[in-house]
C-alpha cells in the first residue's frame, strides 16, 4: 500500500550534509512580515542625499552637463504609476519632481541644485518602496535588504545610462513589469481602477530574481519553470498542497540533491496508518513497506525492534515514535528530492504517483512539491544525469553552484501580450492586502482561465 502523503516531517535532520547552513537569525528574519523588515533597514532619505552630493561636491546627477532631460522626465512617469506598485505617494511626488524640473530649466544654479536633491530624494523613496519583500514570503536565507539611499544613488551615478538604469530598476523582473504595465493600462481605461488581482500578483513576484538561473514554482497553476538568463527554458507539471495545507510562498536556494532518499513518515500517518497496519499484520507489514523504527530524531539514530513499541499507545496518539521508509519503488519521495532552507521544511521531490499529473487541478500534497519529471530537473540542476553509483540510501550530491528557488502563487500572468487568469484555489486574492487596499473587488474581464 502506498501512503498518499508527502508532508515533510518538521523534525527532519539536515545536518548530515555540510553545505554551510543558514543561520537561525536568517530564518527568523525570513518569517518577519515584509513591512517590518522594510522598516528595520530603510535609511533616512535626506541624510543619504546630503551625503551623496557632499561626496561629489554637489556635482549634478540629473542635470549634469551634456545630459538630456530624458532620465528626469522618465522619473516623473515612473512616479505617476507608482501608486499601482504600492507607493501611494508617487503621484504627489511626481508633481514635485515635475515642478523642480521646470524650475531647473532656468539654468539658475541654486534652482538646479535644489531640483537635484528633489529628484534624488524621490528616486530613493521609490526604489525603497518597490524593494519591500513580498508579503507573506518565507525567506530561507537573508532576504535582499531594502537598499539604503547611499547605495541607490551611487548605483544610479555609476550607471552607463541613467535612463536605462531607471528602467531596469523599476521593472524589477519581466513578470512584474508586464503585470504593472497591464495595471496601468487598465487604470487608464477603467476610471483609474486596475484589476486588484494584478496588484496582488505584482506583490507575489516582487522578490523574484530579474535574471540568471533559477527555479520558479507557481502553485496556482501547479507548474515549475526553469529559468536561464531571466527567461524560461523548460517547465513541468507539479503537485502542490491541498486546500487545507497550501504550499507557502518561499524564496530560498537549492544547494544539493538527495538520491535514494528516506521518507520520514509524519506523526499523523504513523498513528493512523503505520500503527494500524502493525496491529493488523505485525512485523511482516513493516517489512513489506520498508518501514524502520528509529530511536530518536538525532543525526545518528539506532534502529529499534518493533516488538518493543506499545503500538496501541501509538495508534491512540499517546506515544510518538519516529518511522522512516526505506528507498524503494513505493517510497513517497520517489528516487530523489531537492531540499532548500525554509522554516516549514517544504521541498521538491519525485513521486511514484505519476497518475496525479493527468489531473487538471493538482492539489494533493501536504505542502511539498511533487515533480512530474524529477530526473529532468535534476539533470538541469546538476549539469549531468542524477544517477546513483550504489544502492546506498540518502546520497547527497552537491550542485556545482547554488540555484535560487522561488515558490509563488500567480493567479494572473502575462502571456502573448495579454493577462491570463487562473483559479484562486487557495483564496489568497481575497486576503491580499493589495486587493483590500484596492477596494476588495476584482474587475470582471473576458480573459480566459489559464490552461494547465
Amino acid at each position: 500500500m502506498l501512503i498518499n502523503d508527502d508532508m515533510a516531517d518538521r523534525k527532519e535532520i539536515m545536518g548530515s550534509w555540510k553545505i554551510g547552513r543558514v543561520a537561525l537569525a536568517a530564518l527568523m528574519l525570513g518569517a518577519m512580515p515584509a513591512a517590518a523588515m522594510a522598516q528595520t533597514v530603510a535609511q533616512p532619505t535626506d541624510s543619504a542625499v546630503a551625503r551623496f552630493y557632499g561626496a561629489r561636491q554637489s556635482a549634478p546627477l540629473w542635470f549634469r552637463p551634456g545630459a538630456t532631460s530624458d532620465a528626469a522626465g522618465q522619473l516623473v512617469t515612473i512616479l505617476r504609476r507608482a501608486q499601482y506598485e504600492g507607493f501611494s505617494g508617487g503621484p504627489d511626488l511626481a508633481n514635485e519632481v515635475d515642478a523642480a524640473i521646470r524650475a531647473a530649466q532656468s539654468g539658475d544654479k541654486a534652482k538646479v541644485a535644489a531640483a537635484e536633491r528633489v529628484l534624488s530624494s524621490a528616486w530613493v523613496r521609490y526604489v525603497q518602496a518597490i524593494s519591500t519583500p513580498t508579503e507573506g514570503m518565507i525567506f530561507g536565507y537573508l532576504p535582499a535588504r531594502v537598499p539604503n539611499g547611499d547605495r541607490i544613488l551611487y548605483e544610479a551615478a555609476n550607471a552607463p545610462s541613467l535612463g536605462q538604469h531607471l528602467q531596469s530598476v523599476s521593472n524589477l523582473n519581466p513578470i512584474y513589469a508586464q503585470l504593472r504595465d497591464a495595471a496601468v493600462l487598465q487604470a487608464q481605461t477603467n476610471g483609474g481602477v486596475p484589476d486588484p488581482r494584478l496588484l496582488a500578483n505584482m506583490d507575489r513576484v516582487r522578490s523574484m530574481p530579474a535574471s540568471g538561473r533559477f527555479v520558479l514554482v507557481d502553485a496556482a497553476n501547479q507548474r515549475l519553470w526553469m529559468y536561464e538568463n531571466g527567461q524560461p527554458i523548460d517547465s513541468m507539471k507539479v503537485v502542490v498542497g491541498k486546500l487545507e495545507t497550501p504550499t507557502p510562498l518561499i524564496s530560498s536556494m537549492i544547494h544539493y540533491a538527495t538520491l535514494n532518499p528516506y521518507w520520514n513518515v509524519p506523526d499523523s500517518l504513523v498513528r493512523k496508518i503505520v500503527a494500524a497496519g502493525y496491529l493488523k499484520g505485525g512485523e511482516k507489514y513493516l517489512k513489506l513497506h520498508g518501514y524502520q523504527i528509529l530511536s530518536d530524531w538525532g543525526p545518528n539514530p539506532t534502529i529499534i525492534p518493533p516488538s518493543t513499541i506499545d503500538w496501541k499507545a501509538v495508534a491512540a496518539g499517546n506515544k510518538i515514535i519516529r518511522v522512516r521508509e526505506l528507498p524503494g519503488p513505493t517510497n513517497a519521495m520517489g528516487k530523489m528530492k531537492f531540499s532548500f532552507p525554509n522554516v516549514t521544511n517544504i521541498f521538491l521531490h519525485d513521486t511514484p504517483q505519476k497518475e496525479l499529473f493527468a489531473e487538471t487541478q493538482r492539489t494533493e500534497s501536504n505542502g511539498c512539491i511533487r515533480l512530474e519529471d524529477a530526473k529532468r530537473l535534476g539533470s538541469w540542476l546538476l549539469g549531468r544525469d542524477p544517477v546513483t553509483i550504489t544502492s546506498e540510501p540518502e546520497q547527497f550530491v552537491k550542485l556545482p553552484q547554488g540555484v535560487p528557488v522561488y515558490v509563488t502563487y500567480l493567479t494572473a500572468t502575462p502571456s502573448d501580450g495579454r493577462i491570463v487568469y487562473a483559479d484562486d484555489i487557495y483564496g489568497r486574492d481575497h486576503t491580499s492586502s493589495r486587493v483590500a487596499a484596492a477596494g476588495g473587488s476584482a474587475i470582471a474581464g473576458s480573459q480566459a482561465t489559464v490552461t494547465r
